[in-house]
């Protein structure tokens, strides 16, 4: 697997995390106090607030992990070789490739993974406007609203995956 593979899945897991949790608390505090929580707009917009933030933050940390169990990877994966080499006189390790640049594949992956991103943020867009056409409530706005850019993000990294798997075309 691909170091962008486990980079993405990395940044998948730490989106569905932060979404999972400010559905658990965006029910149970629905669940306390009810249908006079749709009228509190600053509730709605400080939880949002406190979830984007908790999420930059956790997506650093699950990033410096990352990074901290490769290298001990590649430790330990030069170690076993160097002893199977000296067993058997031939040098057998591969490190793990950490790749900063970025080809044009991987140019050319973002684009279109970003492009299905906005498909999917972009139908949200208008189903939170059919709801305020339908006079609903406008937390119930904010919250499409969060969750379509959220469900993008995640959409995006899926479609990462997808593109470095089955490969991509320039045509």
């Amino acid at each position: 697997m691909y170091y962008q593979e486990k980079k993405t899945i990395a940044s998948i897991l730490s989106g569905v995390l932060v979404l999972v949790a400010y559905i658990m608390y965006g029910y149970s505090k629905y669940s306390e106090v009810g249908e006079s929580l749709l009228g509190d707009l600053k509730f709605w917009a400080t939880a949002m607030l406190v979830a984007i933030g908790g999420g930059i933050i956790l997506i650093i940390f699950i990033q410096i992990i990352f990074h901290i169990i490769l290298a001990i990877a590649n430790e330990v994966s030069k170690e076993v070789s160097k002893k199977i080499a000296g067993e058997n006189g031939k040098n057998t390790f591969e490190e793990f490739e950490i790749a900063e640049t970025e080809d044009e594949m991987d140019k050319l992956i973002a684009l279109k993974a970003m492009r299905n991103a906005f498909v999917v943020v972009g139908l949200g867009f208008v189903i939170a406007l059919v709801t305020l056409y339908l006079e609903m409530a406008p937390a119930i706005m904010l919250n499409i609203m969060f969750m379509s850019f959220s469900l993008g993000s995640i959409f995006e990294g899926f479609s990462q995956l997808y593109y470095y798997r089955r490969g991509v075309s320039n045509g």
